[in-house]
């Protein structure tokens, strides 16, 4: 190999010598003390101790773990109304809430159907009647944004204690079709001694009506 040219030594010479640098430290997110204080209110406050914007911030913070989810919450009450209305919600009016894409949308309906399904459990075998706003609840988190009419029966024993909650019929838009012959044979078949039927107004999201009538 040959010896390095006088030109090259002053070339390398001249260059400046890179010393390594300090990484500028990271800075969290601001929203990130945000949510360990949310946390931290949840855990000594319980559910009790935060509004339904705050309770879904909770929800969304999982759901979507690199964003301030504060304004989505508040988008989604501010557009459905209550926490149990925003879960009622289907996909499709979900996601034309800014920050709610499909995956979120899908995310909401398994908790949704997980919320319905422990609502069921609670209200299975207790008084129904004696906690009626209770019942409205379910209902409304379970009907209020179906995007069709349905008719679902609510069968009662003789003591008001839910039977069985299904739904009959499912129309359209404006209209569901409901036959009384239907009705009273499935509350015979069941042996029940009441049915509370209710339905939705899908023109109308947060209308739902109830009607309660005795088996004879």
């Amino acid at each position: 190999m040959g010896e390095t040219s006088d030109d090259e030594r002053g070339f390398f010479a001249e260059l400046p010598v890179r010393r390594p640098t300090k990484a500028a430290p990271i800075e969290k997110p601001h929203y990130h003390g945000h949510r360990d204080r949310l946390r931290e209110r949840f855990v000594a406050g319980g559910p009790d101790a935060l509004p339904d914007y705050e309770l879904l911030e909770l929800l969304l913070f999982r759901l979507i773990p690199r964003v301030d989810t504060k304004p989505i919450a508040k988008a989604l009450i501010a557009r459905f109304g209550s926490l149990a209305e925003v879960i009622g919600a289907p996909p499709s009016l979900l996601e034309e809430v800014k920050g709610i894409g499909p995956t979120v949308a899908v995310d909401l309906k398994v908790i949704a159907a997980t919320a319905q399904r422990m609502a069921r459990g609670e209200v299975r075998g207790r008084e129904v009647l004696s906690n009626w706003t209770q019942l409205l609840d379910y209902c409304r988190s379970a009907m209020a944004f179906e995007n069709r009419e349905q008719f679902r029966i609510l069968f009662l024993d003789k003591k008001n204690g839910l039977i069985a909650d299904e739904v009959q019929q499912t129309g359209t838009v404006d209209h569901t079709p409901v036959y009384p012959r239907e009705v009273v044979k499935r509350a015979l078949e069941l042996s029940a001694s009441a049915v509370i039927l209710v339905h939705n107004h899908p023109t109308h999201p947060f209308s739902i009506t109830q009607d309660h009538a005795p088996v004879h």
